[in-house]
């Protein structure tokens, strides 16, 4: 053969294997999409509605909120537990928000955009009922202590479901402020195209309401509720009003939620991630993106936000100082061992949003002496899913349901135990326990979750003990809905 008819073919086939592995790749993050918010179903708590696909889960926790004579049904469950913790809660109806807010016509394309508004939905309606009045908001729902020491399917729960607020006499400022923020977005998320204007304006006036409980009654929630220091505490409030205030102007255009941005004392600097207990990254990725938008001055306090979340981006693909974590042997971001993959998400959703903005304002990110085009962002956003997906040492999806082979194992009572629906006698805690130590599969798929993820050396643990690496979150999977959404269409 000769030469140049050699480099013909080599060409021919090396296009396509690239043809073949891109088509493989879409496949993969259209699956990956559809059953990211299938995962929402398997948290949902309450009444599960007549259009409910996971059907191995059933009613549960009819009863939340008896204890004060408020109806506190719904709403999620956070991860593994059976209790509702209404922080990390709040922040996924935020990153569920802000996805459709992003990628709505994405969504659309993939005919899930009615799914990821179900998704806020249920727990936006959640929130709202949580705010029973204007300086009363209920934020935890169930004793962790006993929940944790207890393995049970939510349906059969016989642990305490003592509801816990925060008060004007008794704060909670940063579960105020975030709840405000998870109302506000998603009255945004709401007003597009297929929403509902009427339930927007609802959502928008808790959120209102709540940002003003907030700036008015400063605190810290577990300082109120001290049962919430052992799970999710909170290490600060400046965060979420801020992250709050932009959501409220983004949502109304009104001058006090600017002003307050301009005025804010603290713009949170470069952080490390953007996680449900920090959302300065967040605040200053949508600073960045109205500024990008000619909405906000390029100038000041919004030109330092802009260049803080622009240093966590650099940091995040590795041409920074480390902070946001180094990549694994295999090629992972790496940040911490107590779920890992929470903190890759939320900075694959920012990755690839900011440079949406940067494109459509033909800009680039600069870090330091390096110029990286938006292009080259969302490739690293790219191999990161990929990782997740079953690119990896393991060759294992850390996305359950998802490719050849992923967890079985997974850290959730709800999926390791026998379904409601073909085993409806009470499991009792003590009979659950068998369960729990079971070296087999879970019984049931918990589709669509995404567990903690592996070590620093790319080594996973498929155990059902092992909860520092196999326990999913809502708050892991909600920013990927918009990930995937993004990358299924360029």
């Amino acid at each position: 053969m000769v030469g140049s008819a050699r480099v013909l073919l080599v060409a021919a086939v090396v296009g396509f294997l690239a043809t073949t592995a891109c088509g493989a790749a879409q496949r993969d993050y259209a699956a990956a999409l559809t059953k990211s918010l299938l995962y929402f179903e398997a948290q949902r708590s309450g009444r599960l509605p007549p259009t409910q696909r996971v059907q191995w889960r059933g009613n549960s926790a009819l009863k939340d909120g008896a204890d004060h004579g408020v109806d506190l049904t719904g709403g999620y469950y956070d991860s593994g537990d059976n209790v509702k913790f209404g922080f990390p809660m709040a922040f996924t109806v935020t990153m569920l928000s802000w996805s459709v807010v992003e990628h709505r016509g994405r969504l659309a394309a993939a005919g899930e955009l009615g799914h990821a508004l179900q998704a806020v939905r249920w727990g936006a309606d959640y929130l709202a009922k949580a705010h029973a009045r204007p300086d009363v908001l209920y934020v935890n729902v169930g004793d962790g202590h006993s929940d944790h020491a207890c393995w049970e399917r939510p349906e059969d729960m016989d642990t305490p479901r003592r509801a816990y607020m925060v008060t004007a006499i008794h704060p909670g400022s940063d579960v105020a402020a975030e709840t405000a923020a998870a109302l506000a977005a998603a009255s945004v998320a709401f007003t597009g195209p297929h929403g509902d204007p009427r339930y927007a304006s609802t959502l928008l006036k808790h959120a209102k309401q709540l940002f003003q409980f907030a700036k008015n009654h400063r605190g810290l929630y577990q300082s109120s509720i001290p049962s919430a220091r052992s799970f999710y505490s909170s290490s600060g409030d400046e965060d979420e009003l801020l992250w709050a205030a932009v959501w409220l102007y983004i949502a109304t255009g009104h001058q006090e939620y600017k002003a307050y941005i301009a005025g804010a004392n603290n713009l949170g600097g470069v952080r490390q991630s953007l996680s449900w207990d920090d959302k300065f990254v967040g605040a200053q990725a949508l600073v960045a993106k109205l500024i990008l938008q000619g909405k906000l001055p390029n100038n000041g306090r919004h030109a330092e936000m802009r260049s803080n979340v622009e240093s966590f981006l650099c940091n995040v693909v590795q041409h920074g100082d480390g902070r946001s974590g180094r990549l694994t042997p295999g090629g992972m971001l790496y940040l911490q061992p107590w779920s890992n993959l929470q903190d890759v998400t939320t900075a694959m959703f920012v990755l690839v949003t900011h440079a949406d903005h940067l494109a459509a304002a033909r800009a680039s990110l600069q870090c330091g002496g390096v110029r990286l085009p938006p292009a080259q962002l969302v490739s690293f956003a790219r191999s990161q899913v990929d990782y997740i997906l079953g690119k990896n040492p393991m060759k294992m999806s850390y996305m359950v349901g998802v490719g050849k082979r992923y967890p079985l194992q997974p850290h959730h009572r709800g999926a390791s135990l026998p379904s409601i629906r073909n085993n409806p006698g009470k499991i009792s805690c003590g009979k659950g326990a068998q369960y729990f130590h079971r070296s087999a599969p879970n019984l049931n798929v918990i589709d669509g979750a995404i567990v903690g993820g592996p070590d620093n050396n790319d080594h996973y643990d498929d155990s059902r003990g092992n909860y520092q690496q196999g326990e999913p979150s809502t708050y892991t999977v909600a920013p990927i809905v918009g990930v995937l959404a993004r990358l299924l269409h360029n």
